[in-house]
């Protein structure tokens, strides 16, 4: 059985302050859980990419579902971007990389304190 959905719904959209979400296996770029209508494997990989050139990331942004984010944070472990108030977050995991989105009418620090949480009881799990 798959925990993600569970996951997925406790901890990040029932906040309120997520709007969607996805969760990738870092290494392979395997989709193990997916809330977005539509993530293609260039787009995933795209994502996944973003965390091997954190710098080419942080100067550039990224594209993600025909909109270009303006990279406000990137580092090893959490990429946080903005686009005209919607927001794109990533987080890896040993295993995992965490994808989550707010809209205009969330709080953006909601979102980030939801997906690291996330994040952090993965880390814990050895995931």
């Amino acid at each position: 059985m798959n925990p993600f959905p569970k996951l997925l719904e406790g901890c990040l959209i029932d906040t309120k302050h997520v709007e969607s979400a996805a969760i990738f296996v870092a290494k392979t770029g395997d989709v193990t859980f997916n809330l977005f209508k539509q993530v293609c494997a260039e787009q995933t990989q795209m994502l996944l990419d973003a965390f091997k050139h954190v710098n080419v990331t942080r100067q550039r942004g990224l594209d993600f579902r025909s909109k270009h984010y303006t990279c406000v944070r990137a580092d090893k472990h959490s990429i946080y971007t903005t686009y005209e108030g919607h927001g794109l977050i990533l987080v890896r995991t040993a295993l995992y990389v965490i994808v989550a989105t707010y809209s205009q009418s969330m709080y953006p620090s909601i979102c980030v304190e939801a997906v690291e949480k996330l994040a952090e009881y993965l880390r814990e799990k050895g995931n």
